[in-house]
């Protein structure tokens, strides 16, 4: 079978997705609609630009431009950064410019690559482009933890084009059973193939353990001597709660003034470095750049604490990889959370907005090594009973055949 991706070939879920479809020896193609390298074993490969995504970020990447010299993104990067914020609060409404455009470069790939199945890895905006897909075309399409507590309802247009993608798609790929059960009330018909695995199609804990990776020295010497490493792995997104999180360490510092917090991904931004700025932080929180897995992997693995609190989520890649390598999971109270942290046997839950709340937590877990110790026990069984890739590759292709045979049988 031959599978078109449409997706952020920037994203390290996308290439694990792409590691997916290899393992099962798909043919592949890839429409990514930001620009990006081709993957080097694809059929096919095209840059479709939706809704702007020069400007809209997207899932970090490793390759961002780092000055050398002063150990900080350059000043191009900064205003770009500073930029996109300004416009993203109107990517909703100005999309709908770009969409014609896009939509025929689409259509064009589609001819031109002769795909058996298109698959979106999201709504916003790739499902949206993938609804060029001809009605004799399968198409299968993923949800993501924001795509419809927090996009689809923006506007109306969003809820309209939500609405479109859920109905015309042949099967849906979700990553919480909560998003399973909200795509039926958006207008995903249950008598549809669903499938309900992780967002990057699993967790390879072999690799994990021969790819993980210590930081370079010249990151590695900005940790300073410590007792305990906390990690904040999300970054700087509408929908992580920076403010709160930077709040609580002071609070935290208070019980364990030898802890060292760690934030990937947040080096230059500038809502990271204002708080830190503000609430005078010292060397002992340390605003890192996007890491390649393999360095992420590894800091995971030195912390004590992973700190994953957000407004919106489904099943972050990076709660599940803290779990697998024994860190001990913070995360918000959210319903999809929920189906994979039990409070207080494997993890512990935040009112994502009080600072209070997050500190508690991180110096509850700090507090009590047996329940470290416990909870990373529970966390390696249930990752490799629930998320292992060996064990999720299968249904990913019987869903893949799924989602074909019913298109063959309504042109049939």
């Amino acid at each position: 079978m031959h599978i078109l991706l449409v997706a952020d070939g920037r994203s390290p879920i996308t290439l694990r997705w792409l590691d997916n479809l290899r393992e099962l020896g798909y043919t592949f193609s890839l429409v990514s609609t930001f620009p990006c390298l081709p993957p080097p074993d694809a059929a096919h490969f095209a840059v479709v630009p939706v809704a702007f995504s020069g400007l809209a970020g997207g899932q970090s990447s490793p390759s961002r431009r780092v000055d050398s010299r002063q150990g900080s993104p350059s000043a191009a990067r900064r205003w770009v950064t500073g930029l996109r914020r300004v416009l993203l609060p109107l990517r909703y409404r100005l999309a709908p410019l770009s969409l014609p455009a896009a939509a025929r470069r689409f259509r064009q790939a589609l001819q031109d690559f002769e795909p058996d199945l298109v698959h979106a890895l999201r709504i916003p905006f790739e499902g949206i482009l993938a609804l060029a897909t001809p009605q004799d075309l399968p198409l299968a399409v993923s949800i993501w933890g924001n795509d419809l507590t927090l996009h689809a309802p923006a506007t109306a247009r969003m809820t309209l084009w939500t609405r479109a993608v859920l109905q015309r798609a042949d099967g849906l790929h979700a990553d919480a059973a909560r998003d399973l059960r909200l795509a039926l009330g958006w207008g995903f018909p249950a008598d549809r193939p669903a499938l309900l695995i992780p967002t990057s199609g699993g967790i390879d804990l072999q690799r994990m353990q021969q790819a993980c990776q210590g930081l370079p020295a010249e990151l590695e010497e900005r940790i300073p001597p410590h007792q305990a490493m906390v990690i904040n792995p999300r970054g700087v997104r509408a929908y992580t709660c920076t403010a709160a999180f930077f709040q609580s360490i002071p609070l935290i510092w208070e019980r364990f003034p030898q802890t060292v917090f760690v934030c990937p991904g947040m080096q230059g931004e500038r809502e990271a470095e204002t708080w830190k700025q503000r609430l005078h932080l010292d060397e002992r929180v340390v605003l890192l750049p996007s890491l390649p897995q393999a360095q992420l992997w590894g800091l995971f693995a030195r912390s004590a604490v992973s700190v994953s609190v957000t407004t919106h989520d489904g099943t972050p890649n990076t709660l599940l990889e803290a779990m697998a390598c024994g860190s001990f999971p913070v995360a918000g109270d959210l319903e999809s959370i929920r189906e994979w942290i039990t409070p207080g046997v494997n993890g512990l839950l935040v009112e994502g907005q009080k600072a209070d709340s997050i500190a508690a937590a991180v110096v509850l877990a700090l507090s009590n090594p047996p329940l470290l110790r416990q909870a990373a026990e529970i966390n390696a069984q249930r990752i490799a009973e629930r998320a292992e890739a060996g064990l999720m590759r299968p249904r990913l292709a019987a869903f893949y055949a799924q989602v074909a045979e019913r298109r063959r049988s309504l042109a049939g």
